[in-house]
């Protein structure tokens, strides 16, 4: 983990570069642990690079700060943290190819399941190894994505108890929208919990444990703590993002996409800038070229409409975002000089977040941080911004 004080000369590296805030991470945890309790559980998703942020150091220092579960998507990001020393349980969210069944059970990972067909694929992967495996069983209690169906689960509990080489350990369902503050929403989220409910007393009655019960994304740990069972999942609100714009939890955001003015340029009235000549200057200006651009994660969507934040002042883009580049209306007033730190978005409430672009480009911040390009360097500091 590359650990440095903030205050100290940055390495050198590239200009642009996301700025991880490990004590907002920690930050956030805390607020989780406090709301969910101490006898609920935690799994952090770390799947897409831990939503952009870096997956090896963000597990490693999650697990530091009391995680206790990880969840990824892909075997292959279950492979990386495995091969960089996390030795904790990590839950594989997705169903996977009959030819990787082999590589889930040598990575340690714990699958979900919600078929007999994928039962039967895993328990014979398991039998020829040599263990027994651990399964969660997925219910889709409303996401229409992956599991069965909440009548079929008894079915798929037996299966397993059938198995040798299985061993249940987990139920999990998908909230579609805790997040939500609409009355529908939130009756529909209440339903879930009350199947889940249903399902586990019913596989008790017939002497069957369920193991780990986990329900609640961060909307559900933000409007229903009755949505907690056993273990919490959330994603968003640990890397610092409201997952209910009018219930906040308090969380802080973990990254900061930085860069520096290499560029300064005077324009006049009239002249345009950048590709497709979609911005003209309305008086004579200083025009701040910034290394950053949609190669590097940077949307394109932000052209003519997106801001940086720049000695504590908001600075607006103009013209098109370029790949490599994007450029500023900076005035004439000499206040930003040549490697001045530009901020794109980050903790600082004195400028964007993600939360805040995401709303310019009708996206979510989930997809926000995970655009960031790996070109884009991660710095791990500890201080805490608020």
């Amino acid at each position: 983990m590359q650990e440095l004080d903030y205050r100290e000369k940055l390495p050198p590296l590239r200009a642009t570069r996301a700025v991880i805030h490990l004590n907002n991470l920690k930050h956030n945890i805390r607020l989780i642990r406090e709301k969910v309790g101490d006898d609920v559980k935690i799994c952090l998703p770390v799947k897409a690079n831990a939503y952009g942020h870096g997956v090896v150091t963000i597990a490693k220092a999650a697990c530091s700060f009391g995680v206790e579960y990880l969840a990824v998507a892909a075997v292959s990001e279950g492979e990386q943290l495995r091969k960089n020393g996390l030795k904790g349980p990590i839950i594989l969210l997705n169903h996977v190819l009959p030819e990787e069944t082999e590589g889930l059970i040598a990575q340690n990972l714990i699958p979900v399941a919600g078929s007999c067909a994928y039962l039967d694929l895993l328990a014979a992967s398991a039998c020829r190894i040599g263990v027994s495996l651990p399964v969660h069983l997925k219910v889709d209690t409303g996401m229409g994505r992956l599991g069965c169906a909440p009548d079929e689960v008894l079915v798929l509990a037996r299966h397993i108890q059938k198995k040798e080489s299985l061993e249940l350990t987990g139920l999990c369902t998908h909230f579609p929208s805790a997040d939500s503050s609409l009355p529908e929403d939130r009756v529909f989220t209440l339903e879930q919990i009350e199947i889940v409910r249903e399902i586990t007393d019913k596989l008790k009655e017939c002497g069957i444990d369920p193991g780990l019960i986990h329900t609640a994304n961060s909307g559900g740990i933000a409007t229903l703590p009755a949505s907690s069972f056993d273990m919490v999942r959330p994603g968003i609100a640990l890397y610092g993002y409201e997952p209910v714009e009018d219930m906040p939890l308090g969380v802080k955001p973990v990254m900061e996409l930085e860069t520096r003015v290499l560029f300064l340029k005077k324009i006049k009235k009239g002249q345009s800038v950048s590709y497709g000549r979609t911005w003209t200057a309305a008086e004579d200006s200083v025009i701040a070229t910034l290394p950053v651009g949609y190669g590097d994660g940077y949307n394109r969507l932000l052209s003519n409409q997106g801001k940086v934040l720049i000695n504590g002042r908001l600075y607006p883009i103009v013209g098109r975002i370029c790949m490599d580049q994007c450029m500023v209306d900076v005035g004439n007033d000499g206040a930003v000089k040549l490697y001045d730190k530009a901020v794109l978005f980050g903790p600082d409430p004195s400028g964007p977040s993600a939360a805040d672009i995401a709303k310019q480009i009708n996206t979510i911040p989930y997809e926000v941080t995970c655009s960031i390009s790996p070109r884009v360097p991660r710095i791990y500091v500890k201080q805490e911004i608020s």
